[in-house]
């Protein structure tokens, strides 16, 4: 076999191998004139071990990472690391993802060569064509010779069904995305500002026979990754049952009598204005999960109104307790120190918390981090007062309350720092207002 022109080097990071598998998936089925080489970096010394024998090979290699906002700061002293063990002028190092698509002349900034903008697939495809030459590729932003900006938009989205959800060709699999963009927006949430406000969903035929792919290698498990698992098949906030049951059928029958189909819960969840009894029953009929995921996000009806969500607090209680009732474990996301919230939304939040956990509900913290590209970017960073914190201790410890949302607390402050160090001039906050309230 002959030397290859291009390699292609991963920094493969567990919490991104998704969206790596998405890609290779779209490379390992694409006819291309390139010969090239995938290598994957599970850690900084081996990505640079690559770097140094693709180098000495006479390849050019395209480095490849993908993080999330908050992850940024960490990737990009990451990065340097690498550049200081092994570098050369036909290196180039691409960072993809949201925050790539968000922010892409802070990556370049921190250090990257390129930020891809935008869905990946199209773009890895034409860089493996071009033998990882950006000219004329859709998709991209970079700096030219002269240091000036160069942005070619974002990539063409494609319908799901055209790109493999996982990496057969380097037997790498992970959940299956059935559903891209999302028409809700909330204004916390990267998704639909990244994939557009839109649904766009894998088929079921295509879906199954991503399911036959693994059966036939021996895999037991079907995972789905959607940002609101009761939408699959819909186009608007109704959710479409015959599409559903059509969906979990062919993978239940798919996957066979010795596998396992699992819907609503990770890496996926289900709006509380979703849950039925109908559709809870769907699921328990399909399905071997039998734990759930709500996303409440407040108790505060003013909070939520503000976010865009879509729902109330009523309809969280009615989908916890039918859950509960039809036998299913709830885990409730829940994000404290959401933009505006005063005393009042604060303990509306506590209260409903510890309601829940009273029905036997198990409550999944977060903190608010403001995220890039969404319209609370620019929000200040959540802040969980001293009595929250005691609250919130008190539900961990009895078993009602897990999460990271301390961590993410010194992760909303990275992202902060950072969005006054790349101000968005003119852009609106639409935050709520603080309201002065007296007691009762």
């Amino acid at each position: 076999m002959s030397e290859p022109e291009l390699v292609l080097v991963l920094r493969y990071r567990k919490a991104v191998t998704y969206g790596f598998h998405v890609l290779l998936g779209a490379l390992g089925e694409h006819e291309t004139a390139t010969r090239y080489e995938v290598r994957f970096g599970s850690t900084p010394e081996e990505t640079a071990e690559h770097i140094r024998a693709g180098v000495d090979a006479g390849a050019r290699v395209l480095v490849l990472w993908s993080f999330y906002s908050p992850d940024a700061a960490g990737m990009a002293e990451e990065l340097k690391a690498v550049r200081a063990l092994a570098d050369g002028p036909r290196v180039t190092h691409i960072a993809g993802g949201v925050h790539a698509t968000a922010e892409p002349v802070q990556t370049l900034d921190a250090g990257w060569d390129v930020a891809a903008v935008g869905e990946g697939e199209s773009t890895l495809l034409s860089l493996v064509d071009s033998q990882g030459d950006p000219t004329g590729i859709t998709g991209l932003a970079y700096r030219d010779a002269a240091g000036a900006l160069i942005r070619t938009g974002k990539a063409r989205q494609r319908p799901l069904d055209d790109f493999p959800g996982f990496a057969l060709k380097w037997d790498r699999f992970n959940a299956l995305e059935i559903t891209r963009g999302c028409v809700y927006a909330c204004r916390f949430c990267q998704t639909p500002f990244m994939f557009s406000a839109r649904f766009r969903h894998r088929s079921v035929a295509n879906v199954r026979w991503h399911v036959d792919q693994m059966r036939a290698r021996g895999l037991r498990d079907v995972r789905f990754i959607t940002p609101t698992a009761l939408s699959y098949g819909s186009q608007d906030e109704s959710p479409n049952l015959a599409a559903v049951e059509e969906l979990l059928a062919t993978c239940k029958e798919g996957i066979g009598p010795n596998g396992r189909v699992f819907f609503g819960s990770f890496p996926s969840e289900i709006r509380p204005e979703h849950v039925t009894r109908e559709t809870l029953r769907l699921v328990r009929r399909f399905c071997t999960n039998t734990n759930i995921i709500v996303g409440a996000q407040s108790g505060s009806d003013r909070v939520l109104g503000a976010a865009k969500r879509g729902h109330g607090v009523e309809e969280v209680r009615r989908a916890v307790r039918l859950g509960i009732e039809e036998g299913f474990q709830i885990n409730v996301d829940m994000i404290f120190g959401m933009p505006g919230e005063d005393r009042a939304d604060v303990d509306a939040s506590l209260g409903l918390a510890r309601e829940l956990a009273d029905l036997g509900a198990r409550i999944h913290a977060h903190t608010f981090m403001p995220l890039p590209g969404t319209p609370w970017r620019d929000a200040p960073p959540g802040d969980v007062d001293p009595a929250t914190i005691t609250e919130v201790d008190r539900l961990s410890q009895r078993g009602a309350l897990y999460g990271h949302w301390q961590k993410q607390r010194a992760h909303a402050q990275r992202l902060a720092a950072a969005a006054e160090a790349y101000p968005r001039p003119g852009r609106s906050r639409t935050i709520l207002p603080t309201v002065s309230r007296s007691p009762e």
